[in-house]
């Protein structure tokens, strides 16, 4: 191994993340799919297939059709890489190329550019650019050294509600009296020692 290795190592791993980020701001797949269906709509109808001696010949009367379609399949899929703005005009164009190759170019290619067509179109339409992240909060949060918004830092301990009585020491309350209710607390004075009631 040479001393160069981990720096090419490097770089490849940085040109696949920025290949990665490329290809997730454009409708990529669907490009890739418009421009295989391209493909065989273009070729079939100039081909010729050799069956032992017999050689059979596919050209069809449109086959110059077949080639304008085939380079204009190939040319929107470029244009969905590199122009994503034009994504639902090209996969709509897409699709009608897509079905006019049905009858023009030997079923679409023999249906196999016809299905990368049509799916790739269908993509480019649903294709729609995603939101970037949002901002994350600074993980001190605002004081509270790591806890989060609105939590003390004391988990155990309750704020105490506003107008509560302090009951013994500081960390139990009793529910402040309203008037016109019934206090069930067992600590008002009314009801005597400590709520209970001597019979009689």
């Amino acid at each position: 191994m040479s001393a160069e290795t981990p720096a090419a190592v490097g770089q490849f791993t940085r040109r696949r993340l920025q290949f990665r980020a490329w290809r997730g701001a454009r409708p990529f797949w669907a490009g890739l799919f418009v421009m295989l269906g391209g493909l065989p709509i273009a070729y079939f109808p100039y081909a010729n297939l050799q069956i032992g001696h017999l050689t059979l010949a596919m050209a069809t009367t449109a086959g110059a059709g077949s080639l304008i379609i085939g380079v204009l399949l190939v040319v929107l899929g470029v244009s969905l890489w590199f122009q994503k703005h034009v994504r639902v005009f090209a996969g709509v164009a897409a699709i009608l190329l897509a079905l006019v190759s049905i009858p023009v170019s030997n079923l679409g290619g023999f249906l196999i550019g016809f299905l990368f067509s049509l799916v790739g179109g269908a993509m480019a339409v649903a294709w729609a650019p995603g939101t970037p992240p949002a901002e994350e909060p600074p993980a001190n949060g605002d004081g509270h050294g790591g806890t989060p918004e609105g939590a003390t830092e004391d988990t155990m301990a309750l704020d105490p509600v506003d107008g509560a009585v302090p009951v013994g020491d500081e960390d139990h309350f009793r529910a402040p009296e309203v008037p016109g209710e019934k206090n069930l607390s067992g600590t008002s004075p009314a009801n005597g020692a400590n709520g209970r009631h001597s019979a009689g």
